[in-house]
């Protein structure tokens, strides 16, 4: 009798583990207007980058690879975008680098000359949470927390950069 009712809890426990994964799996991206959950970057530098201390102010997050040749298309305006921006204190751009090593990232972010923080996806934690598709991908988080805009794919300027950036802004 106890190894029968060892066996069915053991079963339902197993049949748990298996709802909560595929409701989880179900879980779509963030989508627009969506409140996206506070994450960490840590930069290649070691400077800690925590979203939930930047609260009042609009977050650029941009994935990249140093292996994306998208994503060279697109660095000199994410960089010239940040120049711009930059001294006004109520715009972030962080880079998150996606599934890449360290040499090579570094290498790239010199290549282009990337000045705004950059941190690698330790374990795709941060990816993963966007669900993003590949790289390059761009977020843009509003000065409430909420998800304001999205672009899959690189950008083609440095004004459709800042068109976006205004769009959240504003």
């Amino acid at each position: 009798m106890w190894v029968v009712a060892a066996a069915f809890l053991a079963l339902a426990g197993f049949l748990a583990l298996i709802a909560w994964g595929l409701r989880r799996a179900q879980q779509g991206p963030i989508v627009i207007g969506q409140e996206v959950p506070a994450f960490s970057v840590t930069t290649f530098d070691g400077e800690a980058y925590h979203t939930a201390e930047m609260r009042g102010k609009v977050i650029v997050l941009n994935f990249w690879a140093s292996w994306c040749t998208p994503c060279e298309a697109e660095a000199a305006e994410l960089e010239q975008a940040w120049q711009l921006y930059r001294e006004r204190g109520d715009v972030v751009f962080l880079g998150v680098d996606y599934v890449d090593t360290e040499p090579e990232a570094r290498a790239y972010l010199e290549k282009f000359a990337i000045s705004y923080p950059n941190g690698p996806d330790l374990r795709t934690t941060i990816s993963q949470l966007f669900r993003i598709r590949g790289v390059p991908e761009t977020y843009i988080i509003d000065r409430e927390g909420r998800l304001a805009y999205q672009k899959i794919g690189p950008f083609t300027s440095l004004s459709e950069i800042q068109a976006a950036v205004e769009s959240v802004l504003n």
